[in-house]
């Protein structure tokens, strides 16, 4: 079924109910490119269903990785690993609208003895991979561009371990560096000043890499060894916290919501969302916390408050750093308002997503100041529905969506099949459990 491009979005005065979320984005991109250079078969089992992490199916396909999807519930995945030498592609490796499949994925194919181009839609062709190339450069490989972004044509080869300092935290870029490594003589050191999502990390010990990492202040330090063979498993992936915000935001917004959500990833680097919230005034309780091959996963029971403001700043802008929109869009409906600062990394996302913050609150009545890293959104607003464009960008259709929750009157998301991006059933999920 097709998503509709406009969705109308409600006022509600509730949100109550259970939701089972799919597969972490993060985790299922990685698993994905893993288990295609691991040996033997790996079972992933609520594999993400968004378009993104499809495209990393894709991209592996290309590369002479044979999978398959299970048939039944649970959207599982069978891949055969074709070990550390993939085949060379005879077509563009399409990442479709993912900066996470080409940042990642040039890492592993900048290791092959072959040479692939790598493509995308247009939003991701303006996005800056500059990032990637340097260190993938100093490693011996040869990357054409253009003037730093997309496509990209990676000429592969031997590669040679680097020691590394990231410039700017991002997790995509250290993932890089480190599944580069996998096939570098020597062995590779990351090392980043402000701590990012340790997804590749935990991953790669998971597929039976040995890796030492150490964390050093809010920093951390990563080495990897080349040549290390990775082995197949069988997992199931935990609950997108990403997808989560949505509606924990939602549940936010209003003092009498019940909600649950089971089996979610509780990664320390990413469950930071959590404690803000909860400083914010949202009730959240943990239950049946577990580890699963490295990774937290758990429970969670939310009831609605009266949320009071914060401020986001500094390595808390890194771990945010998807959670912001959706925190931007509840802002007004906060008793001090938030303002979010060193969150610049917004500007070259999917779009532009200060700008789009700053533009559609204000369609619905917000007053913000918009600034170049970041927002000043006061509290104690009211916001009337309005006409949304999502600028092609899922986060932002998704936080409006939340938003309109709240707002006087119908709210209407142009662009709205961007949810599609990350989670096909969002509006759908949303409706559920919106109490009218």
């Amino acid at each position: 079924m097709k998503p509709e491009s406009e969705i109308t979005v409600k006022p509600a005065h509730n949100l109550r109910g259970t939701v089972q979320l799919p597969g972490d984005k993060s985790i299922s991109h990685r698993y994905a490119m893993l288990s295609g250079i691991a040996e033997g078969a790996s079972r992933l089992e609520n594999y993400s269903t968004g378009a993104d992490c499809a495209s990393t199916l894709s991209c592996m396909r290309a590369l002479g990785v044979k999978w398959s999807r299970m048939d039944g519930p649970g959207n599982v995945i069978q891949v055969e690993g074709r070990g550390l030498s993939l085949a060379a592609p005879s077509e563009p490796l399409d990442c479709g609208n993912s900066g996470s499949t080409m940042r990642m994925l040039s890492g592993i194919v900048a290791g092959q003895r072959f040479t692939s181009e790598m493509v995308g839609d247009e939003s991701l062709s303006r996005r800056p991979m500059e990032r990637v190339i340097k260190p993938l450069t100093a490693m011996g490989a040869r990357i054409e561009s253009q003037q730093g972004n997309p496509p990209l044509r990676i000429h592969g080869g031997s590669l040679k371990a680097i020691d590394y300092t990231m410039p700017v935290a991002s997790a995509q870029v250290k993932s890089c560096v480190l599944l580069a490594g996998l096939f570098a003589e020597g062995e590779t050191r990351v090392e980043e000043s402000l701590r990012t999502r340790d997804h590749t990390e935990v991953a790669l010990r998971a597929f039976g890499v040995h890796l030492d990492r150490k964390l050093a202040g809010s920093g951390s330090e990563v080495r990897v060894r080349g040549g290390q063979r990775l082995r197949g498993f069988d997992a199931r992936i935990p609950g997108d916290l990403s997808s989560a915000a949505f509606f924990l935001c939602a549940a936010a917004l209003f003092p009498g919501s019940q909600l649950t959500i089971t089996h979610l990833l509780m990664n320390p680097t990413r469950a930071r969302l959590l404690d803000i919230l909860m400083q914010m005034g949202l009730h959240i309780s943990v239950t049946q916390l577990d580890e699963i091959h490295g990774e937290l996963v758990g429970s969670l029971q939310i009831e609605g408050a009266d949320l009071k403001g914060t401020s986001i700043a500094a390595g808390d802008s890194a771990a945010l750093i998807d959670e912001i929109p959706v925190l931007a869009a509840i802002a007004p409906f906060t008793a001090q308002g938030i303002e979010i600062r060193d969150a610049k990394e917004l500007r070259v996302k999917e779009s532009d997503r200060i700008a789009a913050l700053a533009e559609n609150l204000r369609r619905m009545g917000a007053a913000v100041e918009e600034r170049e890293d970041g927002l000043k959104i006061p509290g104690g607003q009211t916001l009337h529905g309005a006409e949304i464009d999502s600028l092609g960008d899922h986060r932002i259709a998704m936080a409006f969506a939340v938003a309109a929750l709240r707002a006087q009157g119908e709210t209407l998301i142009h662009g709205a099949e961007a949810a599609a991006i990350s989670y096909p059933a969002f509006f759908h999920t949303l409706e559920e459990l919106a109490e009218r």
